[in-house]
C-alpha cells in the first residue's frame, strides 16, 4: 500500500468532504434538466471549472454541462455512488475520466479494469441512448515536480507510462461497449511527453490554462 493510500484512508476530513459533496449533488439533481451533458470522474474532472465558466458566460453550448466528479475517488467509489453521479441526471452525453487513483492507490489491475467494465456495462444497460466518451488520461510531470514531500507522495506510484498503458486497456473496454474513446490531450505535453509545467498546479492536476486547452479539444465532441 502506498503512503498516499494510507494517508487518504486515515483522512476523516476528506471523507467528510466527499460525503458533503455527494449530498450537494443529490440536492442539485432534484432540479437538473434531463438530457444534458455530464462530466464525471475524480479530481481531474472535479476541478475542471466548466460549470463556473458556463455560469460566467465564458462558454456556451447547446447542452448544459453538469460536473459530478469527486476528488480522491476510484472506480469502486463511482460504482457505489453511480446514481448520484450519473443516473439521476439522465444525461444525453457522458464524459468520464476515472481510475488514475486506482493506479496511484495500487488497486490490483484486474479489479480496477473489472470495475471500469462494470461502470460501462451499467451505463449501457440503463442509458442505452446516451453517448459515452471515455477519456484518455492526461499526462503528468515528474520532472519539474515531485521534489518536496507532498509531491513525492503524489508521484510515488504514478507515471506517464502507467497511465497511458492503462488508457490503452480502457480503450479496448470502451470498444467492447461501443463507446467513444477520446484523446483530448493535444497541446498538454512538452517535447518529452511530460505535462507542460505552465499548465499544472502540482505536476498531476491541470490549472485553468490547461483546462482551457482540454476544453478546446473537447468542443468537437461536445457539439457532435
Amino acid at each position: 500500500m502506498s503512503e498516499e493510500t494510507k494517508s487518504l484512508t486515515l483522512n476523516p476530513q476528506l471523507e467528510a468532504f466527499q460525503k458533503n459533496l455527494l449530498t450537494k449533488y443529490d440536492t442539485a439533481n432534484l432540479s437538473v434538466k434531463k438530457g444534458q451533458t455530464l462530466f464525471v470522474g475524480s479530481s481531474l474532472i472535479e476541478i475542471f471549472p466548466i460549470e463556473k465558466w458556463e455560469e460566467e458566460g465564458k462558454v456556451e453550448f447547446s447542452h448544459y454541462i453538469y460536473n459530478r466528479a469527486v476528488r480522491a475517488t476510484t472506480t469502486a467509489f463511482l460504482l457505489e455512488h453511480i446514481d448520484s453521479q450519473i443516473f439521476n441526471l439522465e444525461p444525453s452525453k457522458i464524459f468520464i475520466n476515472i481510475g488514475t487513483n486506482d493506479i496511484g492507490f495500487e488497486v490490483p489491475e484486474d479489479e480496477f479494469l473489472t470495475n471500469y467494465d462494470k461502470i460501462m456495462s451499467e451505463i449501457a444497460d440503463k442509458l442505452p441512448d446516451t453517448e459515452v466518451y471515455v477519456m484518455r488520461y492526461y499526462p503528468i510531470n515528474t520532472v519539474d515536480f515531485g521534489h518536496d514531500t507532498d509531491e513525492k507522495t503524489l508521484f510515488e506510484t504514478r507515471s506517464n507510462e502507467k497511465f497511458q498503458t492503462a488508457s490503452d486497456k480502457i480503450d479496448k473496454i470502451a470498444q467492447k461497449h461501443n463507446f467513444h474513446f477520446i484523446d483530448v490531450n493535444a497541446g498538454l505535453s512538452d517535447e518529452n511527453g511530460n505535462l507542460k509545467k505552465e499548465l499544472t498546479i502540482d505536476g498531476a492536476h491541470l490549472n485553468p490554462a490547461g483546462y482551457a486547452i482540454v476544453l478546446e479539444n473537447l468542443k468537437k465532441y461536445l457539439e457532435a
